[in-house]
C-alpha cells in the first residue's frame, strides 16, 4: 500500500503535492518523491520544459525540506509516498520512475505480478533499468509504444500488465495531460475549480475539493484543462461515478470508518490477494522472490521450527498443523520469548520459519540468530521490506499487507497464513507429497479466498448485533480443535486486547481437564465448530458446555443442523476448504471483538498497555 497523488490545474503543484503526502503518509513512510513539470519562465525564450525530480529515501518530512529549499515551479506534478514492496527503501527505489530518455514519469501503488518478464524483454531491447522495483517497467514499457499518442500508448502499456496497480503519471511531451489508471487498487480524480487532483485515496484531496470521481476496475482517466474522461483499456468512453464527500481528513485517512482497526479488517480481502500475487500458478507452483531457495535444498529439509509471538504465534500454530499436514514431515511452532532460553535442537536439516508483523520483534530476533548459529535454513514472514529479520534471515517472503495502523493485528494476520499455506504447498511440491490434483484444488481454494472474505465482511452488521448482546458479559472462553484451535487462541487474544474482558482460550479436548470448571450462565464460550475432522467432538464439547449453563456461540459450516435448539447462537459459514475457513472464521471473531471493544468505549486502536512492535525483552 503506498500514497499516490497528481495535480493539473492553475496553481503551483509543489505545495499541493507536499501537503497531499503528509496527509497520504499513513499509507507509507519507507520513502517518498515527486516530479514537477517546469514551465519555462515568462519572457524568456530557448528555455526548455523540464521535469524536476525530488526524491527522499526517508520520511516525507526529510522530502519537504529538501523541495522548500528547492521549490520546482509548474503546475502538473506527482507525488509518492511509499510501502516497499519490490526493493529496498533506498533513493534510487523511491518513487517516481521514469524511463531512458527521462520524458515519461510514473508513481504507483500495487504489484505487478509479471515485471520480471517484462523487464527481460525491455532490458533486451536495450532498456536500462538502475532500480530494483517493479514499477520501473511501467514508464520503459510506455516508452516502448509511444508513437506521439501518449494516452495510446498508456493503453498498450496497462494491457501487457498482470497484478494490482493505481498510477498517475505523465509526460513532458504533452503538458497538459495527466492520466490515472486502476486495476485491483484504489484511485480517485478529485474535481476542483479548474484544477484537478488524482490520488490513492480521498485524504489526500479533502482539503481541496468535496467532488470525488471514483474510477472502476480496469479504467483510465484522462485529465486535462478542460475536464476528465474516463475510458476502458479498450478505449470504450465510460460514464464514471461522482460522488459528494463531506468527510474530515481524519476520518479520510480511515477510509471513513469510525477506527484503523475496523478499515484494516475491511482490507483483509486485498491483504489475503497480495500474499499470493504473483507466487502460486494454476498447477499449484509457488515461487518466492526474496526466498529463492533451491530446491534440492529444500528437499533436505526433515523438519520445520516456526517461531512467532502473541497472533504470530497463532499463524505458526496454523502453519506447524498445515506443513505436517501436506508435506508429512515434523512441524513445531514455538513462543519465539520461551525458545530462546532453552537448548535449540535445530540443525542444518531443520527450516527454521520465523513469523513478525514488523520484522523487529526482539525474542524472535534472537530466536532467528540461534537457528542460525546451528547451520539452520531460514526465512523471516514479515510485512515490511529490509526489516531486522528480513535482512538476517536467509530469505523473506514478504506479506505485501501495506501498513497497518491499528495495534490489534487483523489484516497482516491472514496475509500471515496465507503465506504458511504457499510455503507448506511449495515444501510439499518438491519432496513430492502433494498430487497434481490436490494441488489444484488447493489453488482453487485460495483463489476464492478473497471474495469469500468479502462475503463476511458483508455480514457485519449481523456480527455486530451478536456483538452487542454478549458485550454484557466479562468473561469469554473461546474452544477449537485442531486448526480450530489456534483460531480459538487468537478469537480470544484479540478480544481481550481491544475490549480489556477476561477471555481464554482452550481446545476441545482440553476443556474438562480444568477449563470447564469456569463455566456458569455468566461465562460464554465462542465454539468454533465448522467442518474439520474434529467438528463432530466439538459438537460434543459444546453439549457438555450447555449442560453447564453456559451461553454458546458456535462457528458452524452452512447445512450443518447438529447445535440447532442448543447453541445459545448459531453463526454459518461459508462451505469451504478447511484451510479457507480458518481464515473466514478468524475475520468473524476479529469483527466480533472489535464491535465488543466498541460498545464498551474503548479505544480499539491504540489498546492500553500495548505497542505495535515489541522491540524489547
Amino acid at each position: 500500500m503506498c500514497g499516490i497523488i497528481g495535480y493539473l490545474g492553475d496553481r503551483e503543484a509543489t505545495p499541493i503535492l507536499m501537503e497531499s503526502l503528509k496527509r497520504l503518509e499513513y499509507r507509507g513512510y519507507d520513502s517518498a518523491g515527486v516530479a514537477v513539470l517546469e514551465q519555462p519562465t515568462k519572457g524568456k525564450t530557448g528555455h526548455a520544459i523540464r521535469t524536476s525530480v525530488t526524491k527522499s529515501e526517508a520520511k516525507v518530512d526529510t522530502l519537504i525540506e529538501k523541495l522548500e529549499a528547492n521549490m520546482p515551479s509548474g503546475k502538473l506534478g506527482i507525488g509518492h509516498t511509499r510501502w516497499a514492496t519490490h526493493g529496498k527503501p533506498t533513493y534510487i527505489n523511491a518513487h517516481p520512475h521514469t524511463d531512458c530518455k527521462c520524458k515519461i514519469f510514473v508513481v504507483h501503488n500495487g504489484i505487478i505480478e509479471n515485471f520480471a518478464e517484462l523487464k527481460a524483454e525491455l532490458e533486451a531491447e536495450g532498456h536500462e533499468f538502475p532500480s530494483e522495483t517493479d514499477t520501473e517497467v511501467v514508464p520503459h514499457l510506455i516508452e516502448k509504444y509511444y508513437r506521439g499518442d501518449f494516452l495510446a500508448a498508456v493503453r498498450q502499456a496497462l494491457k501487457r500488465i498482470r497484478g494490482a496497480y493505481a498510477f498517475a503519471m505523465f509526460s513532458s511531451d504533452d503538458p497538459e495531460l495527466l492520466v490515472g489508471a486502476r486495476l485491483n487498487a484504489p484511485l480517485v480524480v478529485g474535481l476542483g475549480d479548474n484544477e484537478y487532483y488524482i490520488a490513492s485515496d480521498i485524504t489526500a484531496i479533502i482539503p481541496y475539493t468535496k467532488r470525488v470521481l471514483v474510477l472502476g476496475e480496469g479504467e483510465i482517466a484522462a485529465v486535462t484543462p478542460l475536464g476528465t474522461e474516463v475510458s476502458t483499456l479498450d478505449g470504450v468512453t465510460v460514464n464514471p461515478k461522482i460522488i459528494h464527500v463531506d468527510w474530515d481528513v481524519a476520518q479520510a485517512q480511515k477510509g471513513g470508518y469510525p477506527h484503523f482497526m475496523l478499515k484494516e479488517i475491511h482490507e483483509s480481502a486485498e491483504a489475503v490477494a497480495n500474499a499470493m500475487r504473483g507466487r502460486l500458478s494454476d498447477d499449484g507452483l509457488v515461487s518466492f522472490r526474496e526466498f529463492d531457495i533451491a530446491d534440492e535444498k529444500l528437499r533436505a529439509v526433515e523438519d520445520v521450527l516456526l517461531l512467532g509471538m502473541g497472533t504470530s504465534l497463532h499463524a505458526a500454530m496454523v502453519g506447524e498443523i498445515v506443513i505436517e499436514d501436506w508435506v508429512g514431515i515434523p512441524a513445531r511452532a514455538e513462543d519465539a520469548s520461551e525458545f530462546r532460553y532453552r537448548r535449540p535442537t535445530v540443525g542444518k536439516d531443520t527450516l527454521d520459519v520465523v513469523i513478525t508483523q514488523s520484522g523487529e520483534t526482539a525474542d524472535t530476533l534472537v530466536a532467528l540468530h540461534q537457528a542460525k548459529e546451528r547451520g539452520a535454513p531460514t526465512v523471516a514472514v514479515t510485512n515490511v521490506i529490509a526489516s531486522s529479520a528480513a535482512r538476517d534471515a536467509d530469505g523473506a517472503i514478504y506479506l505485501n499487507a501495506g501498513p497497518e495502523i491499528g495495534v490489534a493485528s487483523t489484516k497482516t494476520l491472514l496475509a500471515h497464513m496465507v503465506s504458511l499455506y504457499l510455503l507448506a504447498l511449495r515444501l510439499a511440491t518438491v519432496k513430492g507429497r502433494i498430487s497434481l490434483e490436490r494441488r489444484q484444488e488447493i489453488v482453487e481454494a485460495m483463489r476464492l479466498l478473497p471474495d469469500q472474505v468479502r462475503g463476511i465482511l458483508a455480514r457485519e452488521k449481523e456480527i455486530e448485533e451478536l456483538a452487542q448482546r454478549y458485550s454484557k458479559f466479562r468473561n469469554f472462553m473461546y474452544a477449537g480443535r485442531g486448526l480450530g484451535y489456534p483460531v480459538a487462541l487468537e478469537g480470544a487474544l484479540k478480544l481481550k486486547e481491544i475490549s480489556y474482558v477476561h477471555a481464554e482460550g482452550t481446545s476441545g479436548g482440553l476443556l474438562k481437564h480444568g477449563p470447564i470448571a469456569l463455566l456458569d450462565e455468566q461465562f460464554p464460550v465462542v465454539a468454533v465448530c465448522t467442518a474439520s475432522s474434529t467438528s463432530e467432538k466439538m459438537v460434543s464439547n459444546v453439549h457438555e458446555i450447555v449442560a453447564r449453563n453456559a451461553p454458546v456461540l458456535a462457528l458452524v459450516t452452512e447445512g450443518d443442523r447438529s447445535l440447532d435448539g442448543v447453541a445459545t447462537d448459531v453463526f454459518v459459514m461459508p462451505k469451504v476448504e478447511e484451510v479457507a475457513s480458518v481464515v473466514l472464521n478468524t475475520v468473524m471473531l476479529q469483527l466480533f471483538a472489535y464491535h465488543i471493544g466498541v460498545n464498551l468505549g474503548q479505544d480499539v486502536d491504540q489498546p492500553r498497555n500495548l505497542a505495535k512492535s515489541v522491540t524489547v525483552e
